[in-house]
């Protein structure tokens, strides 16, 4: 998004994408021999995955209005500390228990959000940067918002044996909805047709990664799951150096090494 899509909107980016989505993932819709629908509790299935896609939403814009306002590589370890919020949710909503480990990992992990905000200066200035930071900010609610949605994930899957073929494409045709209104405030950039081909990688990657994210909390809890998937940050901070040319590497991707290491605390744990 930070090197294709800069002059899209966050909604109108999202819009388009996702409404893309269904399309390249029918594919496998079509080859799937499960029923798009159970029988027995059809709207259920359709309320159940309509309320996980409006938190997705809200987690969906406010990651890219960080992005679109800050620097990948600063955002993204903050954005991906998901796990900390998803175990206490486990824990408190699916009984889920919380080992010493487990408690040291979430430590470690909060740790990653005070370095990506130093900056070789006084000790408490990272806290009050990332507390006076519209990206930190941002990042720290996408975090929040995508915590419950991987609990939620975990449960539709399991409990309600959800598939991701069902899952993929109502979540993608209601965040779709939920963009248009946001989108009509912004002025679609002339030229969007000739970017349709970057659109369509885009929503493959969507639909794609999400397809793989879903078989696995089939399997396996949230508090497993996400901070495997969430992993992603150290990647995030190595391409925006490479690619995007962010400064501050070192302090990123020791934030992100921390992330990392308290996600995997959590996870042992």
């Amino acid at each position: 998004m930070k090197r294709w899509f800069t002059e899209y909107p966050s909604p109108v980016f999202l819009l388009l994408t996702y409404s893309l989505v269904p399309i390249v993932y029918f594919p496998v819709v079509f080859i799937s021999n499960k029923p798009f629908l159970p029988a027995g509790n059809r709207v259920n299935v359709l309320l159940s995955i309509l309320a996980v896609t409006a938190v997705t939403a809200v987690g969906l814009l406010t990651l890219f209005r960080a992005i679109r306002v800050g620097e990948v590589s600063y955002v993204s370890p903050i954005s991906k500390i998901v796990p900390v919020f998803v175990l206490p949710l486990e824990v408190g909503l699916l009984g889920q228990h919380l080992s010493p480990l487990q408690v040291g990992g979430v430590v470690v992990a909060t740790a990653a959000v005070y370095v990506a905000n130093w900056q070789g200066t006084a000790l408490l200035a990272p806290l009050k940067r990332a507390q006076q930071s519209r990206p930190a900010q941002l990042a720290l609610l996408s975090a929040a918002a995508f915590a419950l949605v991987d609990v939620s994930k975990r449960v539709l899957m399991q409990e309600l044996a959800i598939e991701p073929t069902t899952y993929i494409p109502v979540m993608a045709v209601g965040i779709a909805a939920l963009m248009t209104p946001f989108a009509f405030r912004y002025q679609i950039p002339p030229g969007w047709q000739a970017d349709l081909p970057k659109f369509v990688v885009a929503a493959m990657f969507v639909a794609y990664a999400n397809h793989i994210v879903l078989l696995s909390f089939q399997l396996l809890p949230a508090s497993i799951v996400s901070p495997i998937v969430n992993g992603q940050a150290i990647v995030a901070v190595i391409l925006g150096a490479i690619i995007l040319d962010e400064a501050q590497f070192r302090a990123r991707l020791a934030a992100a090494g921390l992330a990392i290491v308290g996600i995997a605390m959590i996870s042992v744990g």
